[in-house]
């Protein structure tokens, strides 16, 4: 007896053994980057006739007997599965529920399927919409847009720690940014720089929505994929659009490969380069030896939640200005001055809130903490004690020369990300650090997608109190 053909939309929670014909738009493999990348699962979008789009999944168990069968765009007859309510966090499509394949799962490929199937399914969203999804982590949208620039900071080799960042403007002339980190990086890299031609239109699918500083940022998840142009008809449409206006917009592959790498570049050499250059953005990896902590702007700063700026503090409540706000919600963040030299100069370096969270696995609201006074305002508070050990170490760092360097203002460097050993960076993305955008000697610093705060300890807590006062009278007195 033959099976019944059913729908994705006729599906119920249970075991199922009924047949639906559908196509298989894209899959990746899901992995536990606590366990060494270990292969949880396989997950799967498929598309039926209707044009509904349902999540599969295949456990690592399981994938051997399918993983040499499975090719985008392939139709398939699937029966003999399991159905089940979806996770309420990152949502892949739109349907409630998901099938799992089990020990009787048959997955045959199809060449006459019977109705024709859609080829391709995205739910794209405009930006209003994603700044309603952005971070609840419900769902897990599509976009589509044209390519305006592309920064990407890949080491030389390719090391595991690399972020490119896409600004994209969407159908509403809004323009958002989005991120890829790591492999997905360097993947996404390496493809722009093998193109014949500069691509104009990218379709990217599984994008998580954050709103960092009062802005809208795209970041790239495992399930992301991209579609450059004419891949997809959808970004054949917008790309033939393009094309008839004739923007005139600069490339984003040239754009790319005039920053493609991250070169390493002496202190010396630093100070010459904005001297002799054409106004830029770019960034270079110094190593030098931090000689000294200026303390004469503190090391810290109470900063809008929302933007990031410095707030005035007046007798009751805190002001921003930018956001016209009298009464705004602070937050204590990171902001110290350093001279750091190394063999050939010596140059003035500002550290920020999220590299020297990451550094010292300390926030700044939970350092003020350690050494809070009776009526002294955090920002007037000692200097820490771990910050001061800072002095006579030697780093590795990433700086960030804007178009403010070039200027005769010019006094300071922004270090973006701090590198581990070996001269390896940490996950931090170039500018992971803007939230120390009240810099009052770079106001072009901007403000770009920012880790989460991250608590926990150091050795800095397990400091006696006798050693913590040693360390501060030794600040003081530099």
């Amino acid at each position: 007896m033959a099976m019944a053909k059913v729908f994705f939309s006729d599906l119920k929670t249970g075991r199922c053994s009924s047949v639906v014909e559908a196509r298989l738009l894209r899959f990746w493999e899901a992995r536990n980057v606590k366990r060494g990348g270990e292969l949880m699962w396989m997950d799967l979008l498929m598309v039926d006739v209707n044009s509904t789009v349902m999540q599969v999944t295949i456990s690592a168990g399981r994938l051997p007997q399918f993983r040499e069968i499975l090719r985008a765009g392939t139709m398939f007859s699937v029966s003999g599965f399991d159905v089940s309510r979806c996770a309420q966090n990152f949502r892949l499509t739109d349907s409630s529920l998901m099938i799992r394949f089990n020990e009787s799962t048959s997955f045959q490929e199809l060449t006459e399927p019977d109705s024709p199937l859609p080829d391709e399914a995205f739910r794209f969203r405009n930006h209003s919409e994603l700044i309603g999804l952005a971070n609840t982590n419900t769902q897990l949208p599509d976009i589509i847009g044209e390519i305006l620039s592309v920064r990407s900071t890949i080491c030389d080799p390719p090391e595991e720690k690399n972020r490119v960042m896409v600004t994209l403007k969407l159908d509403s002339d809004e323009t958002v940014t989005l991120s890829f980190f790591d492999a997905q990086a360097v993947a996404f890299h390496k493809q722009l720089e093998t193109m014949r031609v500069d691509p104009k239109v990218m379709v990217i699918t599984s994008i998580n929505p954050k709103i960092v500083g009062g802005r809208l940022f795209l970041n790239a998840t495992s399930g992301t994929h991209v579609y450059f142009d004419k891949k997809t008809r959808a970004g054949d449409a917008l790309f033939y659009k393009l094309v008839a206006r004739d923007t005139g917009l600069p490339s984003a592959a040239p754009l790319l490969r005039s920053y493609a790498k991250v070169e390493t570049m002496t202190i010396a050499d630093l100070s010459s380069f904005i001297v002799s250059a054409e106004s830029q953005e770019i960034d270079f990896l110094c190593t030098g030896k931090v000689v000294r902590v200026d303390m004469e702007k503190g090391w810290c700063y109470v900063a809008c939640s929302k933007c990031s700026k410095k707030l005035q503090r007046t007798e009751s409540a805190f002001t921003c200005g930018v956001c016209n706000n009298p009464h705004a919600v602070g937050a204590l963040r990171y902001r110290v001055e350093m001279a750091i030299a190394d063999d050939t100069a010596e140059g003035t370096f500002v550290w920020f809130d999220g590299v020297l969270t990451k550094l010292h696995s300390i926030r700044a609201s939970e350092a003020a903490q350690m050494l809070a006074e009776d009526g002294v305002n955090p920002e007037d508070t000692r200097l820490p004690p771990f910050i001061a050990d800072m002095e006579g170490r030697t780093y590795t760092f990433q700086v960030r020369v804007t178009a403010f360097n070039f200027t005769e203002h010019h006094k300071t460097f922004t270090i973006t990300r701090i590198a581990e050993d070996h001269g390896r960076l940490t996950e931090d993305g170039v500018g992971s650090d803007g939230d120390g955008d009240d810099d009052d000697d770079n106001p072009n610093i901007k403000t770009p997608p920012a880790a989460d705060d991250q608590g926990g300890t150091s050795k800095a807590r397990k400091k006696t109190d006798a050693e913590t006062s040693n360390v501060v009278k030794k600040a003081r007195a530099g």
